[in-house]
């Protein structure tokens, strides 16, 4: 079976984060690779290129779909691909999952049992330097909004803060 289609693990489907995502269609136990998020290895240039692309048509289409994962300092993954059924796994604050480098590849695991059922979520890891472009609509209580990767959320909570008391 490969990890890009479909498996007994997980199924797309409609989501009430951000249009579709990929739900358990059984009990998934902590740890358990789910899906390898696959796509095509770009130079850092194209990189930048594709997301500027793939953002303006985004905001026009009303979509934040931007797909591009860092592999390391010369190359990203660029998960703009039909065949990527992983890109549709949303974010979180409250992320289910994460996403492992190994070797070159992408895996999404699994960071704690999740239930059947349940949306498959991971931390997209933004950085906080242009938040304002990322709303958040997860629900989790600890959600500030933003997509704004864990060690940043903090800072990000004080600047709205400090934004309100003007």
């Amino acid at each position: 079976m490969s990890d890009t289609h479909p498996s007994p693990l997980y199924r797309k489907a409609h989501s009430i984060i951000h249009r579709w995502g990929l739900f358990a269609t059984q009990d998934i136990p902590k740890g358990t690779r789910i899906i390898q998020y696959t796509g095509i290895k770009i130079t850092k240039a194209e990189s930048e290129r594709r997301a500027i692309l793939q953002e303006q048509a985004a905001l026009k289409e009303g979509d934040g779909s931007v797909y591009i994962f860092e592999l390391n300092k010369r190359y990203d993954l660029d998960g703009n691909t039909p065949d990527n059924l992983a890109k549709f796994i949303n974010h979180s604050c409250a992320p289910t999952c994460e996403a492992v480098l190994e070797r070159g590849k992408i895996w999404i695991e699994a960071l704690k049992p999740i239930k059947e059922g349940d949306e498959l979520f991971f931390d997209y890891g933004y950085d906080m330097a242009n938040f304002l472009d990322h709303p958040c609509a997860c629900g989790a209580k600890e959600c500030i909004g933003y997509i704004v990767r864990k060690d940043q959320r903090a800072k990000v909570r004080r600047l709205l803060l400090a934004k309100k008391k003007i």
